[in-house]
């Protein structure tokens, strides 16, 4: 008699499948698996990261028995938000919980002439750069599908909301994955997502419109220009080895002779015809004239231009923003060599959505917050101290 009963009598229901997790390919097999033709998996992917739409019964040009199929075993399912905070300049923070105890942040940031998402690829952060609050708290585990490309999705349906149009509308126009961890260490889930936001079917953004930042993982940057080249941001921070293993210690194991030059192929294929080098300033550490021109010879005749940004401070951190005046000094010193250098406007912080602020919540198994506790002096601070000319904050 047992064997007979229904899963939903045992209690066994199977959980529903995420369409979020899946890409045109996943959609086909799941496609094939009910006996549907492969345009039936198109169809889907245009009612769900096109259209915004999680209702199946609304996809009216599905046959009526995919969309009872589809009730029955499948969702449409973002992670949940636990926190919506709106800064004065209307920039948006979220804190999104992907379960097991993780928690991630990601930020919607309006501009005149365009509206860009910073989302999160990781729960934490195992690169540790010592100027990032995500770096500080440790490092849970990667994102899926699911949780990367449901972060666009979630923020264009609760933007559409906000200003009463449609998701079609598509009020964000630029992507960059500058949040919560390293895209290049979530690979396979950041390649997947990046090709459902410039499918044409799906949220068809532009190449030029969609930036992965990394901290220097020289073999991904690699793959990535043969995969799927996008614009490319790389955290540099500091022009020799001496100061970037300390700022930014993946630096120790791809050293900036290496990243240099994997720069310098990825513009074979890259859709801009630069590589933005991002530069948070420092007081006392990384900001010198010394430092400039040290950058300058490094860099030499690659291609490329300087995003420098005021460091935005965390609880527990040593570290101090370099003064107006010393960002702009270090600025001009590279605009009179012939290269582009922005000030990053902060945004934000206000509410923590600066860059290097975002931390989330989530559970350590690196131990690392731990390990910093009870560590006298901190890391970050013994770490420092042993470079010269650096003068941290008292």
């Amino acid at each position: 008699r047992v064997a007979t009963m229904s899963q939903s009598t045992l209690g066994l229901e199977r959980p529903l499948s995420n369409l979020l997790a899946f890409d045109q390919a996943g959609l086909e097999t799941l496609c094939a698996s009910w006996g549907e033709k492969s345009f039936r998996a198109r169809q889907l992917l245009q009612w769900i990261h096109q259209r915004g739409e999680s209702d199946f019964a609304a996809m009216s040009d599905l046959a009526r028995g995919l969309r009872d199929r589809l009730g029955a075993c499948a969702e449409v399912r973002p992670p949940a938000v636990v926190q919506d905070v709106l800064a004065p300049d209307q920039t948006r923070k979220w804190l999104l919980d992907v379960g097991r105890g993780d928690a991630i942040e990601m930020v919607y940031i309006p501009e005149t002439s365009r509206g860009t998402l910073c989302i999160s690829t990781q729960a934490g952060c195992a690169v540790d750069c010592q100027f990032c609050s995500t770096g500080k708290q440790g490092f849970s585990r990667n994102l899926r599908l699911d949780e990367v490309i449901g972060q666009l999705w979630l923020a264009e349906r609760l933007l559409a909301q906000s200003a009463n149009t449609r998701v079609a509308d598509r009020i964000i126009s630029n992507v960059v994955f500058m949040g919560m961890g390293e895209p290049l260490l979530n690979y396979d889930v950041t390649l997947a997502a990046l090709r459902l936001m410039l499918d044409d079917r799906a949220y068809g953004l532009s190449r030029r419109r969609v930036t992965v930042s990394t901290s220097g993982v020289v073999p991904q940057i690699d793959r990535l220009r043969d995969d799927c080249p996008v614009a490319l941001a790389v955290s540099l921070h500091a022009p020799n080895n001496a100061l970037r293993d300390q700022l930014v210690p993946l630096n120790r194991k791809y050293p900036l002779h290496e990243l240099r030059a994997a720069c310098s192929r990825y513009l074979s294929a890259a859709p801009r015809d630069f590589i933005t080098f991002e530069y948070v300033m420092l007081d006392g550490v990384n900001d010198s004239d010394a430092h400039a021109d040290e950058m300058l010879n490094w860099v030499n005749d690659l291609p490329c231009k300087f995003n420098l940004i005021p460091f935005n401070p965390f609880p527990g951190s040593a570290l101090r923003r370099s003064p107006n005046e010393r960002i702009e000094r270090f600025a001009r010193r590279l605009t009179d060599a012939g290269f582009v250098a922005t000030v990053r406007r902060t945004r934000g912080d206000g509410i923590d959505a600066a860059c290097g602020q975002l931390a989330g919540d989530i559970q350590d198994r690196t131990r690392r917050a731990q390990r910093q506790s009870a560590s006298v002096p901190a890391p970050a601070a013994r770490a420092l101290k042993e470079i010269p000319l650096i003068q941290l904050a008292p």
